[in-house]
């Protein structure tokens, strides 16, 4: 016998008697039910009963992936835990998360450290673009800001870098030059070489303020629906002045920002993008102003 059953259930009327069934052997429980939400769910309850429910929050599509247990029970402040957790106030609290880490370069509390990583598997969790390579032009082609990144420099490295007092490291940014090259070009040789440059800004306490770059150009070529693998071009530092500071520890320098190797794209949409490299480092960056570079 089918019987009406109500999700979540509700006290019992006091009015509900043996004598309140009717003919048919339902009982009349309308007079006490709580009002339901104007949009109602009407499915089956595995009695074979009719099942009134208030539905649950809608999700976005692309916010429907699940999630890690890890990322799931993240908790510290500004975390969002959750599978309800809109990607937007993810983003937010990582960009809470990471207020005074100083892109994290050079060091923080293991706490913060592990806050920022749950943020970034939540993230991940939930990539709205889960094939980002056959969408370079659409979603990574452009300028980029690292806003975090595992990659540091400490102790000795940093002091002989002169990054302690004398040069202030500035923004590190990724410019990311997708060429569209016709499907009937069919010899390789045609092909443009796809190209990656990382500017990393530094600023000298001298006489005066000097200003300067090490700009990094790298080609990558893609390797499967999430990885690239990339290849140093060439690197540079200007102005000479800057040249001459760095010019005993070049290679030091040149060996930290390094990007060789393969890079992983795990998350990216219209305004971040995190990626993870052979070496495993993880980057976290922000949509940027081309004019900033």
């Amino acid at each position: 016998m089918a019987a009406t059953v109500l999700c979540p259930p509700t006290p019992r009327c006091h009015r509900a008697t043996s004598a309140a069934a009717t003919t048919s052997g339902r009982a009349s429980l309308s007079h006490c039910t709580p009002p339901l939400p104007a949009r109602r769910w009407r499915g089956r309850s595995s009695g074979g009963g009719t099942c009134l429910a208030r539905p649950a929050r809608a999700v976005p599509p692309e916010q429907s992936g699940g999630l890690s247990q890890q990322a799931a029970g993240t908790a510290g402040t500004g975390t969002v835990v959750g599978y309800e957790a809109a990607l937007g106030d993810v983003k937010a609290a990582l960009y809470r998360a990471l207020e005074g880490a100083n892109r994290g370069i050079f060091g923080m509390t293991s706490a913060t450290r592990s806050e920022i990583h749950g943020l970034v598997e939540l993230l991940e969790s939930r990539n709205p673009t889960p094939e980002p390579t056959a969408k370079l032009q659409e979603k990574v082609n452009g300028c980029w800001k690292v806003i975090y990144s595992t990659i540091s420099i400490l102790g000795k490295k940093r002091t002989a870098l002169g990054l302690r007092d004398f040069i202030s490291l500035g923004d590190f940014l990724q410019i990311i030059d997708v060429k569209e090259v016709s499907e009937d070009l069919a010899s390789p040789s045609l092909h443009p070489k796809e190209k990656a440059v990382n500017v990393i800004e530094f600023s000298a306490r001298a006489l005066k303020i000097l200003s300067g770059k090490l700009t990094i150009e790298a080609s990558y070529t893609v390797t499967s629906p999430t990885r690239v693998d990339i290849k140093l071009e060439s690197s540079t530092i200007t102005p000479d002045q800057l040249m001459n500071i760095f010019q005993k520890n070049y290679d030091m320098l040149l060996a930290i920002f390094n990007p060789e190797g393969w890079l992983e794209i795990t998350y990216v949409d219209e305004s971040l993008r995190i990626g993870r490299d052979d070496k495993e480092n993880i980057f976290v960056l922000e949509r940027a102003d081309p004019s900033e570079v």
